[in-house]
């Protein structure tokens, strides 16, 4: 920790520079033929609201990402076990322009998960940090590894709704709107936290 002499002000609470505005604005409009990705993130240890801002502020540091939507924030029951034996999640869903190809995005993804400790010790179970690619532009594949868009995200509440909040007119590639999607699953278990609040990166 540096110690600042009378006078001195804490350069971490200086404003941003314009020139560094200027850098960012000009990376932005410098992604050659960028492509759109929709990322799902949710967490049920932990501080999860911490985790799942860290999360967006490490993928907008990615080069070749740029985050350009934030939904609210979802508190949600655990799926595929006893209720009650887990804490619940908080989830959102982050929209984004890439250059990335689908695998290095997933690459970042999983670095992303590893940054937070993320075990995969069970299927369901508890984590500090789950990052998935709903949707890669148009893309559907049934590669193992990566299938797109993701298969049970037309039937999870959890990535439809703050999905739907943040794109009315999205569509999930091969399963049509997600506002109709929406509208055919159940939705106990998923509730809006109007209290909570996740910050687009600057």
């Amino acid at each position: 920790m540096t110690a600042f002499t009378e006078g001195q002000s804490d350069p971490t609470v200086q404003p941003v520079p314009a020139s560094v505005v200027e850098r960012v604005d000009a990376a932005d409009t410098t992604l050659q033929n960028p492509r759109r990705a929709v990322l799902s993130l949710g967490s049920n240890l932990g501080n999860r609201l911490e985790t799942l801002q860290g999360a967006i502020d490490a993928l907008e540091d990615t080069p070749g990402v740029r985050i350009k939507a934030v939904s609210p924030v979802y508190e949600t029951e655990p799926w595929g076990v006893d209720p009650g034996s887990q804490p619940t999640y908080f989830n959102a869903v982050i929209v984004l322009k890439t250059t990335l190809p689908p695998s290095s995005l997933l690459e970042r993804a999983h670095a992303v998960e590893e940054a937070f400790h993320r075990v995969r010790d069970e299927r369901w179970g508890p984590r500090t940090i789950d990052v998935d690619i709903v949707a890669y532009a148009d893309v559907v594949s049934d590669d193992p590894v990566l299938t797109l868009p993701h298969p049970r995200a037309h039937e999870r509440a959890f990535v439809l709704a703050p999905w739907y909040d943040v794109e009315p007119e999205a569509q999930l590639p091969g399963r049509g709107p997600v506002a109709h999607l929406l509208a055919g699953v159940p939705r106990e278990g998923v509730a809006p936290r109007a209290d909570l609040e996740l910050q687009l990166p600057e």
